[in-house]
């Protein structure tokens, strides 16, 4: 397996594996590697060549405030899951290789922009996130040039931000979902879930077990949907949580009729000080 640091070396790469006529599947990551990643890169090894995965911890999405000083970095650690797992190269840029000449870790640079799906629900709770997200995502397409990329299906918004950037802008990339990746308590794999205490892991299943609960009362033909979300809202706040959102929407992020047959439910809750997120999708 590579470990790959600059762009010209991975376009060199990717031209060479061109070459003699191989595909292209890719895995975007920042890092501190779970098993819902490796099995990103399991369903990309089944479908082309060569696998190639980045890690890179991108400043550009993460809002004044947040995480990104304390975020996990364990490229080591990390490097050698994907060596046993099967992945080709690791492509893992530096700050500056991929925001050159920016003076505010790529603020300053050109960004894509995704309207109205990027500031609803998570983009309202977290103002520009998406546009780091697909601008971040927009270069390493450009600088890996994958046939098909792999996303988790746990960020359902963020999938959907990418799905439509890469229609709106003729991406030539296939992009495919993979199911949520869960603990044996239903926990969804989370990078973020390193900050919990065992305690508090345990605790945190309880944001599946609501959606699985609010599920059970649509398919009971519940279609108050108002009311479901209050429910939820106010069950996971006795829980000890602090609610961010809990919203049931159609697929495609919209308010949901009374006719949808296929709707998301979406949550994001803090517990302590670290936030948590989780989706169901139902089919009715």
């Amino acid at each position: 397996m590579q470990i790959i640091h600059t762009i010209s070396e991975i376009r060199q790469q990717v031209v060479t594996y061109r070459q003699k006529g191989k595909s292209i599947g890719f895995v975007p990551t920042m890092g501190n590697l779970h098993q819902g990643h490796l099995e990103l890169v399991k369903m990309a090894l089944s479908k082309t060549d060569i696998v190639i995965c980045s890690i890179f911890v991108n400043p550009l999405q993460f809002s004044e405030g947040e995480d990104f000083e304390q975020y996990p970095r364990t490229l080591d650690r990390d490097t050698e899951k994907l060596k046993q797992t099967g992945c080709h190269i690791v492509f893992a840029p530096a700050v500056d290789e991929m925001y050159p000449q920016s003076t505010v870790d790529g603020r300053d640079q050109s960004q894509i922009i995704v309207p109205d799906i990027s500031d609803i629900y998570e983009g309202a709770s977290r103002p520009g996130h998406f546009t780091g997200v697909a601008t971040i995502v927009a270069k390493l397409f450009n600088m890996v040039q994958p046939d098909t990329a792999v996303f988790g299906s746990k960020d359902y918004q963020q999938l959907q931000v990418i799905k439509r950037f890469v229609q709106d802008l003729c991406f030539p990339v296939e992009i495919i979902s993979h199911p949520i990746v869960r603990e044996t308590n239903g926990l969804a794999m989370s990078s973020r879930n390193s900050y919990l205490s065992s305690a508090q892991k345990q605790q945190a299943a309880a944001i599946y077990e609501t959606l699985n609960n609010i599920e059970g009362q649509i398919h009971n033909g519940i279609k108050d949907y108002s009311a479901l979300q209050r429910w939820a809202e106010e069950h996971l706040n006795h829980l000890g949580f602090r609610i961010d959102y809990v919203v049931i929407c159609d697929a495609d992020l919209n308010k949901p009729e009374m006719q949808s047959k296929q709707l998301v439910i979406l949550a994001a809750a803090y517990l302590g000080n670290t936030r948590l997120i989780d989706n169901l999708q139902i089919t009715i």
